[in-house]
């Protein structure tokens, strides 16, 4: 489920106090909401007394009406009087609202899921995909795209999860109560109520802001937590039912294979962060080696439970008792004679020893022993092979093609690392180290740091084609002198990397990213250094290995407009392109939706995208290569977030062939993951887009003669839109404007994730801050300019050419343009001028007051420009509820905007005079941008 297709719904009542029902929510969303407001302003009250509740009520009472007259005067008495406020009640004030936000969405969480559950079971994601696959194409059009599915969901550490694991936590427990309906007035709800309450005053009495840094194993940690609920309640009944949907329709699963599976950045991106070290890298390894092997044992003790099959019933099995007999030392005596009749909870046992022996030689550092412990999944899935082949031979077919598959299937999506890790570093990085080792080699006419583009191209090239090592073993040694300090960390990734596909398998890293590639050179300088460091072997007549894939990432629109070039300068390389062959002829390419972005707007950065995936199609169809896109999307539609079903199926025809990988980043996380149903809803979303793009979506939609001429009215939109998103971008008193508009310069001291908010290359002022402060900045303010800005201007554009009958037909019959248009309108609505102009009018000197006004124009154009082509006579008027919902969720928002407002100028008072905030005071900014993120969702 996605954040506008949630149920956002805010009421509050008296008992909080601040407004009752009301009449456009539905009816039992209200009622529970209304008890969850109950709670929380007794335990305001037990806590604070009737005087805090009763300044919650008339602040949001006052806002409402600032609201209703847009008299700046009216914004400037609530100012005053917020600004006047002792800041320990100011704190309170905020947080009483921010609650409220955290308990609403818990309680519309709860309705998520019971709406989902009272959906019939053949008008689900998979159940309905599958159906029209099979009716549409057959049935082994249907096993084609099913056999070619290895959809990625690939968690990130990327910091836009405001709250704290320990509230999140809490709002799951509180979804959870509500899950049993219970009658008002009977002993069930005054059991709930109560332990409400107590959840709820546990809640308030916990500090919603991180006082640390998290380091990446905290953020690894986290991501165990979801990915361990995942396997456990969510993945079984997935597979299961996908499986027998699929018999139903000619098609099967294979259980040695995971359709969908999970990666992670965490612990392995190391751009800009300096706290990825190769030394976290391994920790964040063991971890997720950890908590894979208690997974697999987990669902291997489940079996031993359900396989009581006793060989005096169904008699024994040769090629099973052989196995046991060989493997006899891995159990203890008497468990050969509790089970001496029931072979296969012995077997199984087995396994389970295995899987103890791995942890250990894991811990411990040893080399691995065949027959003794695991390295790769085949080996494991060799052993369950064998059991479910011996049932069979003796009439346990059911047994053999239900649970246990179903258990083997899990196995192999978990393997020894739960998640496979990307290692990601900057180009520039690599560059570096390949600068010390040519010039060391002194063969270059000049230093290797003077060469163009295409003459490192070339050297590179030649190099990697090349028998020869560039450097001997001992490389990464600080007495070969060699790298220095600045180099050294680098190169030891890749050593790394060797030491963990030992350890792990090769499944526990199979890709390195490289941020901001621009050519050719970035992608084969990092397939030199992983030769040299024995991860890549072209050279061996017999044993040529490729044990990891190179993944250029284009961030940039220059990059995006360049990738066929990219690419194909890749695959024209022999040497890449056996590297590429030994991988399987599949070739990974990572799409950077957040620079791209702020580098052009929302609409030049998701056609060039959408541009660049046509070019990438084709040249991986001229080198006979299977092309794999890497979506590096963010939760904010000004980081390429939406809807991850229209996303996947927005995409142009061809691109999609079952393989695809994206990314789950922050608050987006906790809100699709925390609970068992709406976790289910997303992994099935998710699944059912990239089989019916595999399958459905091989040929153009419209004619090709429509689809080169919306192409054309498309680019008319984004010429003009990047050209009006520019003359803001490019404006010098934009950096200014930003961060006294916003509070961008208090992110880093929310604590919410381990990396800088700004890179640590070359790149200054804006250009070297993250996509992730920018989009959170503009989204705090309520400006939202990534979101939005420019598509006015490139609408209109169009429209005075002639082409607004043309614009019409796009969105009838262009999946593309709607879902962008869609998103637009979508973050339109979540924009909020009066407040923007209340954070602008308060906080930024009124020279810059002018940018504000450009900004403000090209929002009324936007609307004005998305009301007319969508025909409606307000944003989202064809999406009532979401409408109604963001509404009145404005009424709890906007007295925390003021909040934040007056605590920035409190603050930056301090500052002219050269004194530091209180903690105090910081403690009570903090707050509000935790409230702002609690009341808008998706803020980064």
């Amino acid at each position: 489920m996605r954040d506008d297709e949630a149920l956002r719904v805010p009421t509050l009542t008296a008992e909080f106090p601040v407004v009752g029902d009301d009449p456009h929510i539905d009816a039992p969303l209200r009622a529970v909401v209304r008890r969850l407001s109950t709670l929380l302003g007794r335990t305001i009250a037990d806590q604070h007394g009737q005087e805090l509740l009763d300044l919650v009520e008339d602040v949001r009472r006052q806002t409402k009406q600032a609201k209703a007259s847009a008299d700046p005067e009216d914004a400037q008495r609530i100012q005053q009087r917020l600004a006047e406020l002792p800041i320990e009640q100011a704190t309170a004030l905020t947080r009483a609202f921010t609650e409220y936000f955290l308990l609403a969405n818990a309680a519309e969480q709860v309705y998520r899921v019971r709406a989902i559950s009272e959906t019939a079971a053949e008008d689900s994601w998979i159940p309905h995909t599958v159906k029209e696959i099979a009716a549409e194409r057959g049935s082994e059009a249907l096993q084609k795209a099913v056999d070619s599915l290895d959809v990625r969901l690939v968690f990130t550490a990327h910091p836009t999860e405001a709250s704290r694991r320990a509230v999140l936590t809490k709002l799951r427990r509180v979804s959870d109560l509500l899950e049993d309906e219970t009658e008002e007035g009977s002993v069930e709800r005054r059991r709930q109520d109560r332990d409400l309450s107590e959840v709820i005053e546990v809640l308030w009495q916990t500090d919603e802001l991180r006082r640390q840094k998290p380091t990446p194993l905290d953020e690894a940690r986290n991501a165990l937590y979801y990915l361990r609920e995942i396997y456990l309640h969510t993945m079984p009944g997935l597979l299961d039912d996908f499986r027998d949907e699929l018999r139903e329709n000619g098609a099967d699963l294979d259980e040695t294979t995971t359709p969908l599976r999970f990666g992670s950045w965490i612990g392995g991106d190391r751009d800009g962060n300096p706290f990825v070290t190769a030394q976290v890298t391994r920790e964040v390894l063991r971890l997720q080696a950890d908590t894979a092997i208690d997974l697999s044992i987990e669902l291997i003790n489940r079996a031993i439970l359900e396989l009581s099959v006793s060989s005096s019933l169904t008699g024994d099995d040769p090629e099973l008792r052989e196995s046991l007999q060989a493997e006899s030392a891995l159990l203890a005596e008497d468990q050969y004679e509790m089970y001496a009749e029931e072979p296969y909870r012995l077997k199984l046992g087995v396994i389970r020893a295995k899987l103890q022996n791995t942890r250990r030689r894991i811990r411990r550092g040893t080399p691995h022993e065949h027959g003794t412990d695991y390295l790769r999944s085949s080996e494991l899935q060799a052993d369950f092979d064998l059991l479910r082949s011996a049932l069979r031979r003796h009439q346990g077919d059911r047994v053999a093609d239900g649970s246990l598959a179903i258990a083997q299937q899990l196995v192999a999506g978990i393997g020894l690392s739960l998640a496979t890790l990307d290692v990601r570093e900057h180009a520039e990085k690599h560059h570096e180290v390949l600068s010390r080792l040519f010039d060391r080699l002194g063969e270059l006419d000049r230093p290797y740091a003077e060469l163009s583009r295409a003459e490192r191209t070339e050297a590179l090239s030649a190099e990697l084609g090349s028998r020869r090592p560039m450097a001997g073993a001992d490389l990464a040694s600080e007495e070969s002198g060699i790298l220095n300090d600045a180099t050294r960390p680098t190169f030891e990734v890749f050593r790394e990397i060797r030491e963990a596909h030992r350890t792990y398998g090769p499944e526990c890293i199979e890709t390195y990213i490289v941020s901001m590639t621009r050519g050719a050179d970035d992608i084969l300088a990092v397939a030199l250094l992983a030769r040299e460091a024995g991860l890549v072997d072209l050279a061996s007549a017999d044993d040529k290995r490729a044990d990891i894939g190179f993944v250029p990432l284009l961030e940039t629109v220059e990059e995006l407009r360049h990738a066929g070039e990219i690419l194909d300068a890749l695959l024209e390389d022999p040497s890449f392109r056996e590297i590429v062959r030994l991988r399987g002829d599949r070739q990974e390419i990572m799409l950077g939706y957040s620079d791209s972005n702020k580098e052009s707007g929302v609409i030049t950065s998701q056609w060039e995208i959408h541009q660049a995936q046509r070019r990438l199609r084709d040249v991986a169809a001229k080198h006979g290569v299977t092309l794999r896109l890497f979506h590096g999307r963010g939760g904010s539609v000004g980081r390429g977030g939406g809807p991850t079903y229209d996303a996947i199926t927005a995409q142009p025809y061809g691109v999609l062939e079952g393989s695809i990988k994206f990314t789950e980043q922050g608050e987006v996380i906790s809100d699709k993951y925390m609970l068992p149903v709406l976790a289910r809803e997303n992994l099935d979303l998710s699944l059912a887009a990239v089989l019916q793009g595999s399958a459905l979506h091989t040929e153009p939609r419209v004619s090709p003669e429509q689809l080169d001429r919306f192409g054309d009215v498309m680019q008319t939109v984004s010429d003009a839109a990047f050209a009006r998103y520019r003359t803001l971008a490019d404006d010098p008193d934009l950096p200014e404007y930003f961060v006294t508009s916003t509070p961008v310069e208090q992110l880093g001291d929310l604590n919410i994730g381990s990396r800088p908010s700004k890179r640590t290359t070359s790149e200054k002022g804006l250009d070297g801050l993250r996509a992730i402060p920018w989009v959170f900045g503009w989204t705090q303010s309520r400006q939202i300019v990534p979101g939005w800005f420019g598509a006015g201007s490139g609408l209109k554009a169009a429209r005075d050419a002639g082409l607004e009958e043309d614009l019409h037909e796009m969105l009838r019959h262009w999946h593309f343009f709607r879902t962008v248009l869609s998103n637009i309108e979508m973050t339109l609505a979540k924009t909020d001028m009066d407040i923007a102009a209340h954070y602008v009018h308060s906080l930024v000197p009124e020279r810059l007051w002018p940018l504000f006004d450009r900004i403000r124009e090209e929002f009324e154009l936007t609307v004005a420009e998305v009301e007319r082509l969508t025909g409606v006579l307000g944003l989202l008027d064809n999406q009532p509820i979401l409408k109604r919902t963001l509404t009145v969720r404005d009424r709890y928002l906007d007295p925390i905007s003021y909040m934040q407002v007056a605590m920035l100028q409190r603050v930056r008072a301090l500052a002219e005079k050269g004194e530091e905030p209180s903690e105090e005071l910081q403690r009570a900014l903090l707050t509000t941008i935790n409230g702002v993120a609690a009341g808008l969702k998706n803020t980064g």
